[in-house]
């Protein structure tokens, strides 16, 4: 018998289509170099520095679009719309939250925010109706991976971490869920990422 009964899922990269697609469209539009622009934002300390204050809500998108517009030598205008502006909607994934609510599985939303002025990431989703419960970064002053945003999710929940399997498209914010008891699940491709809940939840989803 599965005792699973919780799926919490990260946005960008999991209900969406891959973060790296929009970020290499992004590069080639500025005519900047392939790879260029996550190489500044994963090894110059202010840039990383200034994204976890943007994804623990305190400083602005607008800051800091400023900061890294210098920084990476763009303009400085909805930087970030500009970064992600080709991400789309995974649509297996949404109708993957479906089902799972339908067959009885709290499903939990659990995203890193990068603020929601100028740009908005969430825009035309409808959170508060696709999921059971919604933690955005900003409004808690927390961020993944730090456990307490994990610990939070699952009060939200009303679940203990045994009982629920956790996705995202970034493996450093598996091991806290893992600490915690979460089933865990590494997104890379939409239907194997299906299968993989499918498994560790015993449902029938779409594939």
């Amino acid at each position: 018998m599965n005792d699973r009964k919780g799926l919490i899922l990260d946005f960008g990269g999991v209900l969406t289509t891959p973060l790296l697609t929009s970020v290499t469209e992004f590069e080639s539009d500025e005519g900047l170099p392939q790879g260029s622009l996550l190489r500044q934002l994963s090894r110059d300390p202010e840039l990383l520095r200034l994204t976890e204050d943007l994804e623990r809500g305190s400083v602005t998108q607008a800051h800091w679009n400023e900061v890294a517009a210098q920084r990476i030598g763009v303009g400085p205008g909805n930087l970030l719309g500009r970064i992600f502006s080709g991400l789309r909607p995974e649509p297996l994934m949404y109708e993957t939250a479906a089902a799972a609510r339908q067959q009885g599985i709290r499903v939990g939303l659990l995203s890193n925010s990068v603020g929601r002025d100028p740009w908005d990431l969430y825009a035309g989703c409808d959170l508060d109706t696709t999921f059971d419960a919604v933690l955005i970064s900003e409004e808690h002053g927390l961020r993944k991976p730090e456990p307490a945003i994990y610990e939070h999710m699952l009060k939200m929940l009303e679940l203990p971490g045994s009982a629920c399997v956790f996705v995202d498209d970034s493996p450093h914010n598996l091991p806290p869920a893992a600490a915690l008891g979460m089933a865990t699940v590494h997104a890379r491709d939409p239907r194997a990422t299906i299968t993989d809940i499918q498994n560790l939840l015993g449902l029938g989803l779409p594939s």
